[in-house]
């Protein structure tokens, strides 16, 4: 069991390290015009929907039900919600991004923080269940799908100013619950099955918090066409539906 444990353990670890593999990427892109900089959150607000939709939602559904989903999508979007209220009344500097970017990135690495969760259990679930080779299958695929999820925190984070590097580090970052979550999920396989299903709602309905309160805003705070927001947001949907759900299978 120890050796196991040791594995499930390293698996989401290596799950956590390739979200910074999407964070790469930006080491070389030097400046977003402002332009750029807005569509870059429709592309990311985009990504975000559909790693909800196909990752979060329908394994969700399939595992426990529409009811359960829903409720944990209505408790995501609401303590999130409350906590955006709060996050307005301070000011948040993350890596050199104050006053309004600042608190939109915080939001952002939160929503993604607590999205990591669900995973780390999912990979905990799998080893535990004495399947290994399943074990291995979720933790792969968890670990493909997590490098375009680095493209979507870093997207916003390299709009704002935000150095490749410090990308690739809060890419990581995002992911840093999934080996927490990974042992107790191990260890305790059949009271943490059940939590799933409204995990996995909880983090969806965050994250469409974020996208639609937040990333899609943006999007649109300058000279930033509607319609060219919109086929953005469209297209980094599409990326992530194909490269999750085509590419990796």
């Amino acid at each position: 069991m120890e050796t196991s444990l040791l594995n499930a353990f390293w698996a989401a670890v290596i799950t956590t390290l390739a979200t910074g593999l999407g964070g790469l990427p930006f080491v070389f892109v030097r400046h977003f015009p402002a332009r750029l900089a807005h569509l870059a959150w429709a592309v990311a607000g985009g990504m975000m929907l559909s790693a909800s939709v196909f990752n979060l939602i329908y394994p969700g559904i399939k595992d426990g039900g529409f009811s359960i989903v829903a409720a944990g999508m209505l408790a995501g979007a609401l303590i999130f919600g409350l906590a955006s209220r709060r996050i307005a009344h301070h000011d948040f500097t993350i890596s050199g991004v104050s006053g309004a970017g600042g608190n939109r990135i915080a939001l952002v690495l939160g929503t993604m923080f607590f999205h990591s969760f669900p995973e780390g259990l999912a990979v905990g679930v799998a080893f535990g269940s004495g399947e290994t080779h399943l074990g291995i299958i979720i933790a792969i695929a968890i670990a493909i799908h997590n490098i375009p999820e680095g493209i979507a925190v870093s997207l916003p984070l390299r709009a704002e100013g935000v150095s490749g590097w410090k990308c690739v580090g809060w890419s990581i970052f995002s992911s840093l619950p999934q080996p927490i979550a990974v042992i107790p999920a191990y260890l305790a396989v059949v009271a943490f099955r059940p939590i799933l299903p409204f995990a996995f709602g909880f983090a969806a309905g965050a994250m469409f918090f974020l996208v639609l309160s937040e990333m899609i805003p943006e999007s649109l705070a300058s000279d930033v066409q509607r319609q060219t927001s919109a086929l953005a947001a469209m297209g980094g949907f599409i990326m992530m539906m194909l490269f999750q759900n085509v590419f990796i299978m």
